[in-house]
């Protein structure tokens, strides 16, 4: 499931944070990486609270002293939350919690076949949302999109009467 994290990760943080400094690029890279990542079985730190945290933790003391740099790389841990939230992680505590809970892992629950294909729907729409709120049917904004990570609300048309 890529589009939900994707569509709905990114207008969130956009609309929590409403910040110019911030990469979303780097926060689109923190939603959807551990989607990708758990394709592989061994990977359930993905859905773990430790892995957030470490991200972050790294990005703080790597970055010391380079504020520039701390506040883009920031992106991957705040979307690394963010994937946690949207997956519901919380739900398997075994794995969120760990090592601090049970020590057990978790395995992934099997969903309904109907749940991620209305997810990934819900994940489209919200995509071609944000391409209307964002204003990325310009070409400059996808541009500064692309290269600088940055989104801004599009103003509005003024209404017909």
């Amino acid at each position: 499931m890529l589009l939900w994290f994707a569509g709905l990760g990114v207008p969130a943080v956009a609309a929590v944070f409403s910040s110019r400094g911030l990469d979303y690029r780097f926060v689109l890279a923190g939603t959807v990486a551990p989607s990708l990542a758990l394709a592989v079985a061994a990977l359930w730190i993905m859905d773990s609270l430790l892995l957030p945290i470490a991200v972050m933790a790294a990005v703080m003391v790597g970055g010391w002293g380079r504020r520039l740099v701390q506040r883009r790389w920031l992106g991957v841990p705040i979307g690394l939350f963010c994937h946690l939230v949207l997956d519901g992680a919380w739900l398997r505590t075994g794995t969120f919690w760990w090592p601090l809970g049970s020590g057990e892992v978790a395995g992934r629950g099997l969903r309904p076949i109907w749940l991620p294909v209305i997810m990934e729907l819900i994940g489209a729409a919200a995509l071609w949302w944000s391409w209307r709120r964002f204003g990325l049917a310009d070409p400059a904004r996808r541009r500064d999109f692309r290269r600088a990570g940055r989104l801004t609300v599009a103003p509005r048309p003024p209404r017909r009467r």
